[in-house]
C-alpha cells in the first residue's frame, strides 16, 4: 500500500515557524493501530486523515501516542492540503469529526479562518498540584473540556516560565495552557501536553477554543489578535461568535512523500 503524505506549517507565514502538521488522504479508513503507528513513525504533535464523504470529509487526529479530540493546526493543514494540493473547489471546506462534529474552514487569500466548537471553561481551584507544575504561580485556572488553563498577569511570564513535565503529566487532563494578556497582541499563551507526547506544543488552534471566549470576556472585544511563544511561534486571528469560535492563520507546503505499508 501506498499512501500520499503532506507535512505542512500551520499558522505559519514562511517556513520552520508554526507547527508542523502530517496530512494523509485516504480513500477507505486503515484499522486504528495502523494510523496510531503512522502517527508514531511521522512523530509530528499531530499527524491528520482524512476521507472524502459525500459534501464532507471525515477527519481524525492522532498524536503519536493516542487519538484526540480535536485539533486546529492539523486541520488547518488539511484544508490547506485540499485548497492547494487535492484540487477541492470553492472557499469553503466541511469537515466531520466523529468526536467534535462539524467543522469548516473557508479561505479568503492566504488566510484560512476554522470554525470551531467555543470551550465552556469552569473555574477551579488552584491547588497545590497545578501550583507545582511551574516555577511561576497563575492567579486564576479553569477547567475546559480537555485541558486546563492557567492565567497570569504578564506576557514575561509566559514567555519565561518553566514547566514541569513530570508534574504536568499526573494531570487528568489533555494538556495544559498558559496565558497572560500580551504586550504587543491581545493576549499569548503556550501549550504543553506531555500527557499526548507533546511536551510543548509549537501553536495549539484548539487551545484558542478556549483562550478566545475567556479573553473577548476579559477584554469586552470580539474580534482578538494573539500569538503562541513557543520556540516557532505562531499568530492567529481570532473571533468570538458566541458558541463558535473562528480562528484564522496561515500555511506553508513543507513536505510532499509517500507511506509504503506491506
Amino acid at each position: 500500500m501506498r499512501l500520499k503524505l503532506y507535512q505542512i506549517d500551520a499558522f505559519a507565514s514562511k517556513p520552520f515557524t508554526g507547527n508542523p502538521a502530517a496530512v494523509v488522504p485516504l480513500s477507505q479508513w486503515l484499522p486504528d493501530q495502523t494510523m496510531q503507528q503512522i502517527a508514531m513513525e511521522n512523530n509530528l504533535a499531530e499527524t491528520a486523515f482524512y476521507l472524502p464523504c459525500g459534501d464532507h470529509y471525515e477527519l481524525r487526529w492522532f498524536t503519536p501516542n493516542q487519538e484526540v479530540d480535536l485539533c486546529g493546526h492539523a486541520t488547518l493543514a488539511t484544508a490547506y492540503v485540499l485548497f492547494e494540493q487535492e484540487g477541492h473547489s470553492g472557499p469553503k471546506i466541511d469537515f466531520h469529526s466523529p468526536r467534535s462534529g462539524p467543522l469548516s474552514v473557508t479561505k479568503n487569500g492566504s488566510m484560512l479562518t476554522l470554525d470551531f466548537p467555543a470551550d465552556t471553561l469552569t473555574a477551579v481551584t488552584l491547588d497545590q498540584q497545578i501550583l507545582d507544575c511551574f516555577d511561576l504561580s497563575p492567579y486564576a485556572a479553569y477547567q475546559g473540556k480537555t485541558d486546563l488553563m492557567l492565567v497570569f498577569e504578564q506576557e514575561e511570564q509566559i514567555r519565561t516560565l518553566t514547566p514541569y513535565f513530570d508534574r504536568i503529566n499526573q494531570l487528568d487532563v489533555r494538556g495544559v495552557i498558559v496565558t497572560a494578556p500580551g504586550d504587543q497582541v491581545d493576549f499569548v499563551s503556550r501549550f504543553f501536553a506531555p500527557q499526548c507526547a507533546v511536551p510543548e506544543d509549537p501553536v495549539t488552534g484548539s487551545a484558542h477554543t478556549s483562550l478566545t471566549p475567556y479573553w473577548a470576556q476579559q477584554l469586552g472585544k470580539t474580534q482578538l489578535e494573539a500569538k503562541q511563544l513557543s520556540l516557532r511561534s505562531g499568530h492567529l486571528s481570532c473571533q468570538h461568535l458566541g458558541d463558535r469560535v473562528a480562528i484564522s492563520g496561515q500555511a506553508q507546503l513543507y513536505l510532499i512523500g509517500y507511506i509504503l505499508i506491506g
